[in-house]
């Protein structure tokens, strides 16, 4: 099936601006289903968790609700799905957890390709541990991992290997499959940073072989917050510090202090909204999600080709970074003899919006030796063919 980008529209208050949002690697619009349920959470009635008055039923109800979409969109069990702040703080949490039990002579292995959040958290736990740090590399050429480099550094004393499933800035979508078997071969865990990918391609986290998965749902219309994914008997193996009165049932013995209900509630709203724009009489959520991100990968592949192809008439003024086989619509360029910002600036002046930076990807711009801001443009499923062309045409005009 296509996507009804019209009526998809038509749901994000947003969009009624008239700007082009290409920021969507830092973050979607939202439709106004996602802003209702965390209105109608708030005004409950709403209290703490408890099995009693309606109150306390509806804040069990928006944690139950919350597991239970993220299990489908992720596929994993509902016990497998852990509420954070951020997909940062999760990875912080978890490095904290399972640097516990490393010991001195241990390795972890992290990758140049991935975001700051997948990588300063475990080398900050390696440090506190005695723990060797090993790197993937990136080709700078390719933009890819160098899976040699990979086999090179992989070894019985690693512990963890760390790896994203698409960068957020180049886009470029690693072999997660292959890098998890190898990992389990020599018995190490891996987690994966899935907050880019997870907003283009259907989630199988048993599939992909991560152990950890960590995903955001405000990159796929949600509201701010983070979601880990995994096997609940592996969080049964994870202990974390903790308030002695608090539960130690997984997996709510990684959620301290209370839920923000509301926030839930807006974050499974996200979900249920992906799951009405591929419907299927008689099919699952799980089904429902499928279809979409099959249909939205079809939109999207064909937008980033008219995009490119309007890049590549730019000629050599603009040089484009995101060259990987396998990658999501999410393209990293420098603007040759130009600072990126203030192609930022002539962009939003015409209502434009693709941001400049480096975006916390310290490992992909030190690996491509890039010194200075460049521009990321990001395709999210509400873009169409109209939002290209202004974006080409600003762009035109700025070089």
């Amino acid at each position: 099936m296509t996507l009804d980008i019209t009526a998809l529209r038509a749901h994000f208050p947003a969009l009624e601006s008239g700007i082009a949002f290409f920021d969507g690697p830092g973050g979607t619009q939202t439709p106004r289903s996602v802003v209702e349920a965390i209105a109608s959470t708030m005004t409950g009635p709403l209290s703490n968790r408890g099995t009693i008055s309606p109150s306390e039923l509806n804040a069990e109800a928006a944690v139950a609700d919350f597991r239970a979409a993220y299990a489908d969109l992720l596929h994993v069990p509902a016990a497998g799905i852990v509420h954070g702040r951020s997909a940062t703080q999760l990875t912080y949490d978890f490095a904290r957890h399972l640097a516990k039990d490393w010991q001195a002579g241990d390795e972890i292995v992290l990758s140049r390709l991935d975001h700051d959040c997948n990588v300063r958290p475990w080398v900050q736990a390696a440090e506190r541990s005695g723990v060797t740090v090993r790197w993937i590399d990136l080709d700078s050429e390719t933009t890819e991992l160098q899976l040699d480099s990979y086999e090179r550094v992989l070894s019985a004393r690693t512990r963890l290997v760390a790896v994203t499933a698409a960068s957020n800035v180049l886009g470029t979508i690693p072999p997660v499959r292959e890098i998890a078997d190898r990992a389990h071969a020599v018995g190490a865990l891996v987690h994966v940073d899935g907050v880019h990918y997870a907003a283009h391609r259907p989630v199988d986290v048993p599939a992909l072989g991560a152990d950890l998965f960590v995903c955001s749902p405000y990159k796929f219309f949600g509201p701010h917050c983070g979601v880990l994914a995994a096997a609940p008997e592996l969080l049964e193996t994870v202990h974390p510090d903790k308030l002695l009165p608090s539960t130690d049932t997984v997996p709510e013995r990684f959620e301290f202090g209370t839920l923000p209900y509301e926030i839930l509630s807006g974050a499974t709203a996200a979900v249920d909204f992906l799951a009405t724009l591929a419907p299927r009489a008689g099919s699952t959520r799980r089904e429902r999600l499928t279809h979409f991100f099959d249909a939205l990968h079809t939109h999207e592949r064909a937008l980033r080709g008219a995009l490119e192809a309007g890049l590549g008439a730019l000629g050599d003024a603009v040089t484009v970074h995101s060259r990987a086989a396998d990658r999501t619509p999410t393209v990293l360029m420098s603007l040759v003899g130009r600072d990126a910002r203030e192609a930022q600036r002539h962009l939003a002046a015409r209502d434009v919006v693709a941001p400049a930076g480096s975006f916390y990807a310290y490992e992909p711009f030190t690996a491509l030796k890039l010194t200075d801001p460049a521009l990321r443009v990001g395709l999210a499923p509400y873009n169409s063919a109209d939002d290209v062309e202004r974006l080409l045409d600003g762009l035109g005009s700025f070089v």
